[in-house]
């Protein structure tokens, strides 16, 4: 039976004179035509999309202390937290595209995902001091001017929704710039529904309402904020990322010719946008072209599953290999208390 190792060196790899063990195949690819990287920097959309909301942020406040409403105080505050959230997305996007150095071999590609993981927690943050101040309106209610609410929540309309449409072409392939684009989407709505409350308030007096579509605004937030949460934790832990099945992916593994058993399966996000996979493929028996089927797994795991960064082992062993520290083998491992 050939033995395997876990750890793989990209020097191993490309150094042409080091001898595998018996047995082994051991190639790192990328499919063909090299590596394969997401879609264009959105560094203006960022720039411009800050500037913006920047600008109305002043607008926004300054209308909101200057009429005593509540829901503009709000509405700007989480402004303000977005415009964060864009310099910290924006931030990530921009380390991720630093070159791979000996001691970082990945570049600075996670930082995506720190971005998305701290978008999410500042905007948790600032829709719990939102939500606090709107509590307390309902106790001390004051006097707004409903028109001029609706007006500056207009202009909010307009910024907001043009600032999600520079990064709806990214919101599909990377999990940071999705954060933006929701943000910017979900400020659009929150706009729509202070005009609302503006006109109504300025027919009917009812100043409850105010902090009333504060509640409703954080409510909605949460919620479309919760996901992006969830899955930044999940991509900071290395869980397999959201748009791939690892069952699938083990099962057309299995299917390729030769292959017997597949083990030492690991897919995780290198960022938010490039997936890895490492594999050691059971292949016994001779006269098998290892480099023909190595180029098709790249290329289908790159179409199929979105897997731009396979590394993938072949063993000519008998089978029995097993890894310790699999899913497979835990879920099928019995209590120590059982083990003889």
């Amino acid at each position: 039976m050939a033995s395997s190792s876990h750890s793989h060196s990209h020097d191993r790899e490309q150094d042409p004179d080091h001898d595998h063990e018996p047995g082994q195949e051991h190639a790192h690819t990328h499919g063909p035509g090299g590596h394969h990287h997401a879609p264009a920097s959105f560094g203006r959309a960022f720039a411009i999309g800050t500037a913006l909301n920047l600008a109305y942020i002043v607008l926004e406040a300054g209308y909101g202390l200057h009429t005593g409403s509540m829901a503009l105080l709000a509405d700007a505050g989480h402004n303000l937290s977005d415009v964060l959230g864009l310099l910290l997305a924006w931030g990530g996007a921009t380390l991720a595209q630093r070159a791979a150095t000996p001691r970082r071999t990945y570049g600075l590609r996670s930082s995506t995902i720190l971005a998305a993981l701290g978008n999410a927690i500042a905007l948790l943050l600032a829709i719990g001091a939102i939500g606090w101040e709107a509590v307390g309106r309902f106790s001390r209610p004051e006097p707004v001017a409903g028109g001029v609410i609706a007006w500056v929540a207009a202009a909010g309309i307009v910024v907001n929704a043009f600032t999600a449409w520079l990064f709806a072409g990214g919101r599909h392939d990377d999990l940071n710039v999705r954060g933006a684009y929701l943000h910017m989407l979900a400020d659009a709505a929150v706009s729509a529904g202070v005009v609302v409350a503006g006109i109504i308030i300025s027919f009917t007096g009812w100043l409850w309402l105010d902090p009333t579509i504060s509640l409703i605004v954080v409510a909605l937030i949460a919620i479309g904020t919760w996901g992006l949460l969830r899955e930044s934790v999940d991509l900071a832990l290395h869980a397999v990322p959201a748009h791939v099945d690892p069952e699938a992916v083990r099962a057309y593994l299995l299917a390729l010719p030769g292959v017997t058993e597949v083990h030492d399966l690991h897919i995780w996000g290198m960022s938010t946008t490039d997936t890895a996979l490492t594999a050691h493929l059971t292949r016994p028996g001779p006269g098998l072209d290892t480099d023909a089927l190595l180029a098709d797994v790249a290329h289908d795991l790159r179409d199929q599953f979105g897997i731009r960064h396979p590394t993938i082992q072949i063993e000519r062993g008998d089978g029995t290999h097993r890894c310790h520290n699999c899913p497979e083998m835990i879920r099928d491992t019995p209590p120590l208390m059982n083990r003889s």
